[in-house]
C-alpha cells in the first residue's frame, strides 16, 4: 500500500488522528446562546510558542455584529495537537471558560523549529483541524531608548524605545512583534505588528539585513515611556498564511471613516473535515519566539540623535 503524506503528515497519522479525537470526546451538555444576527461559528485563538511553561488555545463562539457583550465561551471541545512524529498534546478547560490549556511534564516545552503541528478540534459533533509549522526567529539584540519630546510644541518629554534585531538571511522570513508595557500588552489587536524580512511586504530587499527604523519604532506607545517603566519586545516567527491574516485583521479592526470600505470575512486555517458542515473563523499557529526585557534606565538610555 501507498504511504501518502498530507502536508507532512501520512495517512495513517490522519486516521489515528480522527480515533483519538473520538476517543477522548466526552459528553456534552448543549449550550443555548441567543444570537441577534446569523448563526455562531466556532471562533479559535491558538498560538503556541516554544517557550516553556503552559500552552494555551482559547475556543469561543462568534455573536451577533451589533452585540457589545463578550463573545461566549465555547464549552465542552476535546482539544489536541499532534506534531509529524505523532506526539500528542492534549489541551484541557481547567477552568471551563473556554481556555484549553496544555501542562508540560518537568523539563518539557512545546515546539521543535522546522516541524509542523496539526491542531484537531471536536466540537458540537463537528471535527476541525488546522496545520502550522515552526519557523525560525532572529535574536532581539538590543533594546535601547532615547529621550524625546512627547510633541514638537510641548517641552514634556518621554522615551522612544528601539530594538535591534537582524533577519534571517537566506529566504523569505516573516515576523510577529509584540510588546509588553510594565507587563500589560501594548494596544492588543489595535496595534499588530507583522514584517517580512525585517521590513514592509514589498518594499526594498532587506534580506539578511538589520531590520528598518520604523518596524524598530513600532515598540512605543502614543505617550512615550516614562523613567523606571519595564519593556519586554517579542520576536515570533510566523507562516505566510498568518502574515497575510494579520493584515487582513488589521484592515478590519481600523477600517473605519469616510472612505472605509465594507466589512469582509478575514482568511482563516481552520478547515471542517465536513465541508458541508459550519465553518469556523480564527487561526491557529506556532511559532519560536526570541524577546529583550529592559527597563527606562541611565543604563540603557543612548544620547539623542539631534
Amino acid at each position: 500500500m501507498k504511504n501518502i503524506h498530507i502536508c507532512g503528515f501520512s495517512i495513517v497519522h490522519v486516521i489515528l488522528f480522527g480515533l483519538l479525537l473520538l476517543g477522548l470526546t466526552s459528553c456534552e451538555d448543549p449550550i443555548d446562546i441567543n444570537l441577534k444576527t446569523g448563526p455562531a461559528q466556532l471562533a479559535v485563538d491558538g498560538w503556541l510558542t516554544d517557550q516553556p511553561g503552559p500552552q494555551t488555545i482559547r475556543l469561543m463562539r462568534t455573536a451577533g455584529y451589533f452585540d457589545a457583550a463578550q463573545p461566549p465561551a465555547a464549552l465542552g471541545a476535546t482539544v489536541i495537537v499532534a506534531d509529524e512524529d505523532s506526539v500528542i498534546h492534549e489541551f484541557v478547560d481547567l477552568k471551563g471558560n473556554g481556555t484549553y490549556v496544555w501542562t508540560p511534564k518537568n523539563g518539557e516545552t512545546f515546539g521543535k523549529i522546522g516541524k509542523k503541528y496539526l491542531l484537531g478540534i471536536r466540537y458540537e459533533g463537528q471535527e476541525y483541524y488546522a496545520i502550522s509549522q515552526m519557523q525560525p526567529v532572529p535574536t532581539v539584540d538590543s533594546l535601547v531608548f532615547r529621550e524625546e519630546k512627547l510633541n514638537p510644541v510641548s517641552s514634556e518629554t518621554g522615551f522612544l524605545g528601539e530594538f535591534y534585531a537582524t533577519d534571517l538571511p537566506g529566504q523569505g522570513d516573516y515576523y510577529w512583534i509584540r510588546t509588553y508595557h510594565n507587563g500589560k500588552r501594548l494596544d492588543g489587536t489595535n496595534n499588530i505588528v507583522v514584517s517580512y524580512n525585517g521590513s514592509f511586504n514589498g518594499s526594498a530587499d532587506t534580506d539578511g539585513l538589520l531590520f528598518i527604523q520604523p518596524i524598530r519604532w513600532s515598540i512605543n506607545p502614543e505617550d512615550l515611556y516614562q523613567m523606571n517603566d519595564s519593556v519586554r519586545v517579542e520576536v515570533l516567527s510566523i507562516t505566510p498564511d498568518a502574515f497575510y491574516f494579520f493584515q487582513q485583521l488589521s484592515t478590519q479592526i481600523n477600517n473605519g471613516g469616510l472612505f472605509a470600505s465594507p466589512p469582509a470575512n478575514v482568511p482563516t486555517n481552520i478547515v471542517n473535515r465536513d465541508a458541508s458542515g459550519p465553518k469556523a473563523v480564527g487561526f491557529f499557529g506556532v511559532s519560536a519566539l526570541s524577546s529583550r526585557t529592559a527597563r527606562v534606565e541611565p543604563a540603557t538610555i543612548r544620547p539623542s540623535d539631534d
